[in-house]
This record gives structure tokens, sequence and C-alpha cells, in this order.
């Protein structure tokens, strides 16, 4: 049995290189530092979420179908049930976590500056509680009070890498140290083409600690551990607050339109280069993709939304059950708890790992 050390911060290894040094790329697009050149692999595909496609689907496929909830069935009324948004997951008793170190089932947390208001929550998926697996998201928030910016860093492990989640949380707080050493810096700014090659190569040592490799290994990192992440940060502004952030794999950002409940997509999972549709699904950590930082305006009326495919999948364009019920629920700021159980939905067909990191400007909730 392979023993699981908890993720280590970046401050404990070093990103390959300083910026004014230029390497040549490893062969799975991550800057490796002096020596000889890792061996490449192909790229992880994560596995379909078979629990995750309607039962006719699901029995072309060969898989046992999961019973379906009798009519009117689903999980046990009360306070804090999970809202049901379409038929519901039938109710059972989750399995305990197989991780060997401690996973809980969900996280929530949630805080305000003087400009934002932030909730976070992670929750692991009906078909992980229902197989014992653990929670393979995780998620990282902080407010860096010089610059008044809230940083955030949200990650997916990918589904057939067996320790993605401790992946997931390295990552995660790689990238959230990195931006905070980016904005005590002079420039008060994020490198952020380094800011990923930072999250890749900690995920490396990460899985060289964790494995007990004699070293770096990116292949057995991406076999292993391989995650993907969205990061960056919001800025206050004169006028109105600013987000920029770099995306790695299918996990992503929107902006809710609360007044009109609309949702506009800020970082596709997918993307037209020339006349080819390009997926970011294949590029997940320690393979970083090619850089695509992405910026906005939160506009008067918006709050800023990042989460993984647990949550994008159901969301589609918003136009849908799930998209009225975070429209609604989302309309002002739900205490910590209630937006974690909001984000708990009941509905068969989908079943993954969410998270969701929300930001509320100030100065609409003051309108």
């Amino acid at each position: 049995m392979t023993t699981e050390r908890p993720p280590t911060g970046a401050h404990q290894s070093h990103a390959p290189g300083r910026r004014e040094e230029v390497r040549e790329p490893g062969p799975l697009g991550l800057t490796a530092p002096p020596g000889p050149p890792v061996q490449s692999g192909p790229p992880v595909q994560s596995r379909p979420h078979i629990h995750s496609l309607p039962p006719v689907q699901q029995e072309r496929l060969g898989q046992s179908v999961p019973p379906r909830s009798p009519a009117g069935s689903g999980p046990p009324p009360g306070p804090w049930a999970p809202p049901v948004v379409g038929p519901p997951v039938p109710d059972f008793d989750p399995k305990p976590s197989n991780a060997s170190s401690y996973r809980p089932d969900y996280i929530a947390d949630g805080w305000s500056t003087s400009e934002f208001t932030v909730r976070i929550a992670s929750t692991r998926g009906y078909a992980h509680r229902d197989n014992g697996d653990p929670r393979q998201d995780d998620v990282a928030v902080a407010w860096h009070q010089r610059t008044g910016a809230v940083l955030f860093a949200v990650a997916d492990g990918v589904g057939n890498a067996p320790m993605s989640h401790i992946g997931a949380t390295s990552v995660c707080r790689a990238a959230i140290n990195y931006m905070i050493t980016g904005l005590n810096s002079p420039e008060e700014g994020v490198d952020w083409a380094e800011l990923l090659q930072t999250a890749a190569w900690q995920l490396c040592v990460q899985a060289q600690m964790t494995l007990g490799l004699p070293e770096i290994n990116q292949v057995a990192a991406e076999d292993k551990m391989a995650t993907t992440l969205v990061a960056g940060c919001v800025l206050p502004g004169r006028d109105a607050p600013r987000v920029q952030l770099v995306q790695a794999g299918d996990s992503s950002a929107w902006m809710l339109n609360v007044r009109e409940r609309r949702y506009r997509c800020l970082a596709p999972t997918k993307y037209r280069r020339g006349e080819q549709v390009v997926s970011n699904a294949v590029s997940a950590l320690p393979r970083v993709p090619p850089l695509d930082v992405k910026s906005g305006i939160i506009s008067a009326d918006e709050i800023l939304l990042v989460g993984t495919d647990g949550f994008g999948d159901p969301l589609g364009d918003g136009d849908n059950a799930v998209g009225n019920h975070f429209a609604a629920a989302l309309s002002g700021v739900p205490p910590v708890l209630k937006f974690a159980n909001d984000l708990d939905f009941s509905f068969e067909t989908w079943d993954d790992d969410r998270t969701l990191f929300a930001l509320w400007p100030h100065r609409r909730i003051g309108g």
C-alpha cells in the first residue's frame, strides 16, 4: 500500500528556472530543470462517468445500471436534504472514503472583505459516495491584503489517476502561493505562464514524495496524480473589479447575471484554433497547455463562478433546471452551509464531484 503524504506547498520546491532563463520545454510541456530529460508518455484520458449517462446508454456500454428511484422517492426530507432539481438520486448511505489519509466528504468556507464576499464548496459526487472513492476535487482561496485581490484555485483530479485527489490539493496550494508571491513583488503582478509551470512542477514533486520515487518522473505524476486547474485573481477597480485566470483541463468559469438569470462562459473548455475545434480536456497537469489568459470585468449585475465539470456539465448553457436552481440560490449571498447544500443537489444523471467558487462584488450587494 502506498503511503500518501500531505501535499507540499510551493515553497518546498522551486519552479523550474528563473523568469529570465530560457530552457527547452520537457516532453510533457513542463520546463525541466538541468539534467537528463524525463521520459515521455501518452496523455492521460479521463474515463467517462458511466453513472452520468442515461440508463439506456449505460446498458449499451455493458454497465450495470443502478436502481432507479421510485416516483417521489429520493433523499430523505429535512431542512438540509440535498435540493432535488430533477429525478433524484436513490437514497443511500455513503461509503467511507478508501483514501489512506483523511479526505472529508465536503468542505465549505466563506468570508468577506471590504470589496468582495466569497463562498466556496467542494462535495463528493454521488458515484464516489456509493463506491467509496475519495472526493477528487479541491479548492483554495486567499485574500491579498495590500492589493485587495481575492485569489482562487479550483482543481479536479482526473478520474483514472488513483491519487489525483492529492494532486488536486497540491496544485491548488501551489497556485495560491505563487500568486501571493507575485502580488508581493514590486511589480504586484502574476506571471501566468510560470504559474502553470510551477503548479505542474509541484505536482511532480508531490508525486516523487508520495510514491517514494528516486527522482522527478513526469510520467508517473501524470499517471497517478493528473488534475485540472483553474487559477486566477479578482482585483478591485475604480469602476468595476477585473478577473484574470488561466486554465488547464476542463474546469471552467462563468459570469452569472443575477438580474437576467443568464450565464456567460468566461473560460470555455472547447475553443476554435483556425478550422479545428480544440478541447482542453486532455490538458490536465502536469501536461502544461498553451498559455491563454482569460480576463474580464465583473459588471454591476454579475457574480463570478469558477467550478469543476461536476458543476459545469449539468449547468450547460444555464437554460435548464440546474441553471435555474443556481440563479435563484445565488441571487443573494447565501450562508456558507446553504451554499454547500445547494451545490449538493440531487439529479440522478449527474453524480460527479462538484466544486464551486463564487464571488459577489459589494457594490452589487449594496445596490
